[in-house]
């Protein structure tokens, strides 16, 4: 067992903060130590470790886990397929959930939405313009959009600044008063993959290797379909 004062740190995105949260939390009581779990869009959280901040395991996207290691930041490796994730829509719960389940259906509801929430620097946020416009509703639908830099803009619909949410589902089902409509239609849908590695500097290789072997045992499995994402604890 670790020295309950042994720290663990860790850098993840927004689309898998809840299940890294959770992990976390588990791996503490098994291992007896502290994880200090810290979160962001994933643009900038990219942005912040190639200006310099550091932890010992990160769990983003996978072309940032690439990026880092061709960098030498993240250690070759360690790195692995951590899951994957699918695009959601969003409302406010209690509402009447829009339809969605054809292109023609999908199309409709955009066109009625009184507005429709997005983010800016997350992985799903900079996916919906290029998706809009390759629907050709980019001026359709232009005076409907409200977007936040990042975060969970979910938070959006349930202050009432907006109809839907545009996002990841592990980051719809993280707000509380929002309810998932469900997966956009598969011709517009998008995977979104993400890895883990360990920090070439990292204060705690061991532990952090440790930590990304636990999200393959049988106690961390059923924590990834509860946080809306499919495991992909594969080697790359």
């Amino acid at each position: 067992m670790q020295n309950p004062a042994t720290e663990l740190k860790v850098f993840t995105s927004n689309a898998t903060r809840a299940l890294v949260d959770a992990l976390a939390a588990e791996f503490e009581r098994i291992e007896r130590c502290r994880v200090s779990v810290t979160h962001d869009s994933a643009k900038v959280m990219l942005a912040r470790i190639k200006q310099g901040e550091r932890a010992d395991a990160a769990v983003l996207l996978r072309h940032a886990i690439d990026e880092l290691v061709t960098l030498g930041i993240i250690t070759t490796a360690s790195r692995r397929l951590f899951s994957r994730s699918r695009i959601g829509l969003g409302v406010l719960s209690g509402r009447p959930k829009p339809d969605i389940s054809t292109m023609e259906a999908f199309k409709s509801t955009l066109l009625e939405a009184g507005s429709i929430a997005h983010t800016v620097h997350g992985a799903s946020g900079m996916y919906f313009p290029k998706m809009v416009e390759a629907l050709g509703m980019t001026e359709q639908l232009r005076d409907k959009i409200v977007t936040r830099p990042g975060g969970l803009i979910g938070r959006v619909v349930v202050a009432g600044e907006a109809e839907i949410a545009f996002q990841q589902v592990s980051e719809i089902l993280s707000v509380p008063g929002l309810d998932l409509v469900g997966l956009i239609p598969p011709e517009v849908q998008t995977t979104f993959e993400s890895g883990t590695g360990i920090f070439a500097d990292a204060k705690q290789p061991t532990l952090a290797d440790a930590f990304i072997r636990f999200f393959a045992t049988p106690a961390a499995d059923a924590l990834f379909g509860a946080k809306g994402l499919e495991s992909a604890l594969n080697d790359l």
